[in-house]
């Protein structure tokens, strides 16, 4: 790993804690909003996320758990799918079995039996860490395991978390879990390992359709880049203050 929790020590610590606020579904960004969420100078990772494109196959779940080594059968993910179904009376059902690791085979949801002709919609959308431009967990870490690296991901060193919940109840988009094995804080890193060399995350390698995308904001002819440039692109929770570093294509307004 290039930068670890000591270079992170140096950086001075900015931005604030999240507030408790007001909870909305997102907020579209225009390029010049876009460009602001992101850091002056340097390589800076952000996602993309086309929900439009999302099947719900799961096949990005499981990629991550046997990447990063959380164990296949306990139901806490990195990266997860949520499946949304909104009826002709408007009520909204939304569900995630496994965090959606084996597909949706099952027409329950919400525990409920909906009938076809009474679904106005229905959609998926995957989830993961936002690695914010301000992240909320890195601030209130006391001994410093969550930190920052200078291209913007957000890491959890092992050996210093002393698991104490603060930044998984810090986390605005609930990313952050206990690791069964390992009794740490655990959360998406954008597959860091993998993309610091070169390679594309886990999961976006993993998807068939195309809907999971990583790229270099700091590079105009990035296609990522171009798209969150120049196509309507939402982030989710953005009064909370973190400016995450995850767009979307396609998303809904029932979308929390």
């Amino acid at each position: 790993m290039s930068c670890s929790r000591r270079d992170f020590l140096r950086r001075s610590i900015k931005g604030g804690i999240a507030a408790s606020l007001p909870l909305s579904a997102f907020k579209f960004l225009s390029p010049a909003q876009a460009k602001s969420l992101v850091r002056e100078s340097g390589l800076r990772w952000v996602f993309l996320v086309d929900t439009t494109k999302c099947v719900g196959c799961g096949l990005c779940v499981k990629a991550c758990k046997l990447e990063n080594e959380v164990p296949y059968d306990v139901p806490v993910t990195r990266t997860w799918v949520e499946r949304y179904v909104v009826t002709k009376d408007g009520k909204f059902h939304a569900d995630s079995p496994m965090g959606g690791r084996d597909g949706f085979t099952e027409q329950k949801i919400d525990e409920q039996e909906i009938p076809p002709e009474e679904i106005a919609k229905a959609f998926f959308v995957p989830k993961l860490c936002n690695q914010c431009e301000n992240p909320a967990c890195v601030q209130v870490c006391p001994v410093g395991a969550t930190f920052q690296t200078p291209e913007g991901v957000v890491l959890v060193d092992r050996t210093w978390c002393i698991g104490c919940a603060y930044c998984i109840m810090a986390c605005p988009y609930g990313a952050r879990f206990f690791h069964p094995v390992y009794r740490v804080a655990e959360k998406c890193t954008f597959c860091y390992h993998r993309i610091s060399k070169g390679m594309k995350t886990a999961c976006v390698q993993a998807c068939p359709f195309g809907a999971r995308q990583i790229g270099n904001f700091k590079d105009e002819n990035d296609p990522v880049t171009k798209t969150i440039l120049t196509q309507r692109v939402a982030v989710l929770k953005d009064e909370y203050g973190t400016k995450p570093q995850v767009y979307y294509i396609g998303l809904d307004s029932n979308v929390r």
